[in-house]
């Protein structure tokens, strides 16, 4: 009877809690509301109709009606010619990304930090994030202007170096470090936005520390910047991983021609074109679902490494 009655008071005192958490804060929770509902109509209500990735979808029939073939799809994606060369481009663009433009925001973050002159730092950030306020059609533009075999930049200062014209955009060799420099080029200085807002947030009295101690500038950057750092930088990491086998197909998709095609097909735009241009809504579902698993499975495995090596995780 006493733990009846001590469970009953305890259950009083968190409705009156919530109660009064309700009256008090009201207006954040009613703010909180709107994009909750968001989320949960366009991101999860959407979920349901993942399964037919399982079936063969007929829109006439609808989701639950449509004939269930369970793992059909997956089966015919993986035992397709180009799938694991879809699978490979997909990562090898992706991991080329990663090698070069994860570090890259982060060099150019320490650079403006270190600048004293508050006017090149303004102008240098201007310039560095100029390019990533560009579309992506005007970036797939530039790069066939540029690299064009008779006009081109890229080939005119090749000839003028005795290097005969090199097509960039018409062979499967050059397509992936196009498309990794050029996007290391676009998001480079706007990635490194968050790295200059970390190092801002040090504390100045262990730069003041370091230079008692006759540490250098390199010094203070390897012992001082790059710790204060580091946090950030593997929780970015760790998201950067999830995102390992995604790439956005609008750009993918420009670039592409007959002559790239060996290089230049990606899941996505694998995605695009069954799901969109020929109307096999469940197959490109299948592909789009292990491609999201795929993702998924990274990020635990790479917060479980980081974790053990660095001691820093997402959770």
């Amino acid at each position: 009877m006493t733990l009846q009655k001590a469970s009953t008071v305890s259950r009083k005192g968190r409705l009156a809690t919530a109660r009064n958490v309700l009256t008090r804060r009201w207006q954040l929770l009613a703010m909180f509301a709107l994009p909750l509902a968001w989320y949960i109509i366009f991101c999860y209500v959407p979920m349901y109709g993942a399964q037919i990735a399982f079936r063969n979808f007929n829109p006439r029939l609808g989701y639950l009606a449509s004939q269930w073939t369970g793992l059909k799809h997956f089966n015919r994606f993986f035992s397709s010619y180009n799938a694991w060369t879809v699978i490979w481009n997909t990562l090898s663009i992706n991991l080329g990304a990663l090698a070069i433009g994860f570090p890259a925001p982060i060099l150019l973050a320490i650079l403006v930090n270190e600048i004293r002159n508050n006017h090149y730092k303004k102008t240098l950030q201007n310039i560095t994030y100029i390019p990533y306020f560009l579309s992506v059609v005007v970036v797939v533009s530039m790069l066939k202007l540029f690299s064009h075999q008779q006009y081109g930049v890229f080939n005119i200062i090749l000839r003028s170096l005795g290097t005969g014209p090199i097509p960039f955009m018409e062979s499967d060799r050059w397509f992936k470090p196009m498309y990794v420099l050029s996007n290391v080029w676009q998001n480079c200085g706007w990635n490194a936005i968050i790295y200059i807002a970390a190092l801002a947030g040090i504390d100045p009295s262990l730069y003041e520390a370091a230079t008692i101690d006759g540490a250098s500038r390199v010094q203070k950057i390897r012992h001082v910047s790059l710790p204060g750092i580091f946090p950030t930088i593997i929780t970015l990491f760790i998201l950067r991983i999830g995102h390992l086998m995604s790439i956005g197909f609008e750009k993918a998709l420009l670039m592409q021609n007959t002559l790239n095609m060996a290089s230049g097909e990606i899941i996505s735009t694998l995605v695009y074109k069954i799901g969109i241009q020929q109307g096999d809504f469940s197959y490109a579902a299948a592909v789009g679902l292990m491609n999201s698993a795929a993702n998924l499975a990274l990020i635990f495995i790479a917060n479980q490494v980081c974790r053990r090596a660095f001691k820093e995780s997402l959770w």
